[in-house]
């Protein structure tokens, strides 16, 4: 049993990207667990798919958003968030397991049944510490899903957006770089949530 178990250990892999911006490097873990989400940010990466993109949605205490790939070449005045690859991801959303906690990487979508996710586009979760009343609305915006325990201990310490979970598949989590975070989501934004000073990603890479 310990050879097989170490075995295991030796054969276990761990995905990160670095995204690479203006303000800095984010360093993120993708799940095993939702391995259609993980494989096709890898193959977007391995193309370079999100090189010169923006984080094109900002909302302090939120989160942010990136991946509109229409954002490459973007004028100051353009309205983003509709761009993507022409295919959808198959919703992965496992709520008991994954959620929104602080530093969540998750999926955008436009609201379809199924939930399936955006090829492309992602987002970040910042979020605030959450009490009582959180989670009574986040009950009441989420279908009915109840915040387990453990999940509402760690968004009453760390912070998080718990009305989000059973909604959007999430599928990775910020390793390092919080602090790259939380400066973007204080950015200055119109009444789109675009930053008035474009926040780019220069490159994204798997961690070797």
């Amino acid at each position: 049993m310990a050879l097989a178990l170490m075995v295991i250990i030796a054969n276990a892999q761990t995905h990160e990207a670095d995204i690479v911006t203006n303000y800095g490097r984010i360093r993120v873990m993708l799940y095993d667990g939702t391995p259609l989400h993980r494989d096709n940010f890898i193959k977007l990466v391995n193309e370079h798919k999100y090189d010169s993109l923006l984080f094109h949605r900002v909302i302090r205490g939120f989160m942010i958003q990136g991946g509109d790939p229409g954002s490459k070449y973007a004028n100051d005045t353009a309205i983003l968030g509709d761009g993507d690859l022409g295919y959808t991801v198959p919703a992965e959303i496992m709520p008991d397991k994954y959620y929104h906690k602080r530093g969540a990487l998750a999926a955008a979508r436009d609201d379809n049944p199924t939930k399936a996710s955006s090829a492309i586009q992602f987002y970040i979760v910042q979020g605030k510490i959450a009490n009582d009343s959180t989670f009574i609305k986040a009950t009441q915006r989420n279908g009915g899903y109840e915040i387990p325990d453990a999940h509402q201990q760690v968004y009453r310490t760390d912070g998080g957006v718990p009305r989000l979970d059973n909604q959007y598949t999430v599928y990775g989590e910020v390793v390092k770089g919080m602090a790259v975070v939380d400066a973007i989501a204080e950015s200055l934004t119109d009444s789109n949530d675009r930053p008035k000073k474009n926040i780019r990603i220069k490159t994204v890479r798997m961690v070797k």
